[in-house]
């Protein structure tokens, strides 16, 4: 019974700290564009924008990636032998790959917190997509763990967002020509 609730604790917690980067992410996007207003449009955005990606950074996507780990390691401590799994150390490599996209997505925030935007709203669009290709990889690991299916899988999501990447690039040349 325990179990149950900590798993269920542990799958909230997931979905919002994923719902903080998603959405912190594209708060860069609309952050970057905002440079790009005249004044006094692009103080008042940009003040806005500070305060909605601080509040959805501290109060929600740091706490939630928080406790997600903390469950996480509680469930593993349930279920130790899930470590000598294969899919496990995949899906944990994957979960190291989430905390340092995490990390870098801090490291953004710290920098358009002081007004310094290093990178396009174009180049944050693809940055976005690292998320949804982690999350897509680890929701068939856990679903098709004793199965051979499940690298087929990841392999054919790495596939799939690279040809996403490359129709994104063709498709801002096509726009840009136009």
């Amino acid at each position: 019974m325990e179990y149950n609730y900590i798993k269920s604790l542990h799958l909230i917690f997931v979905i919002t700290w994923f719902a903080g980067l998603f959405y912190i992410v594209r708060l860069f996007v609309y952050q970057i564009e905002a440079q790009q207003k005249k004044s006094p449009d692009r103080e008042i955005l940009s003040e806005q924008y500070k305060i909605m990606t601080k509040r959805l950074w501290y109060i929600i996507t740091w706490p939630s990636m928080i406790l997600a780990l903390v469950f996480a390691i509680w469930l593993i401590a349930l279920r130790p032998f899930w470590l000598t799994d294969t899919w496990m150390q995949v899906k944990l490599g994957f979960v190291a790959a989430l905390i340092i996209y995490h990390i870098k997505c801090h490291l953004i925030f710290k920098a358009h917190q002081n007004n310094s935007y290093k990178h396009s709203s174009n180049w944050m669009r693809l940055f976005n997509e690292g998320a949804t290709i982690i999350l897509f990889s680890v929701v068939f690991l856990v679903l098709l763990k004793n199965a051979v299916n499940w690298i087929y899988g990841t392999l054919g999501i790495i596939v799939f967002a690279i040809l996403l990447m490359l129709g994104f690039k063709i498709y801002k040349r096509i726009r840009e020509k136009s």
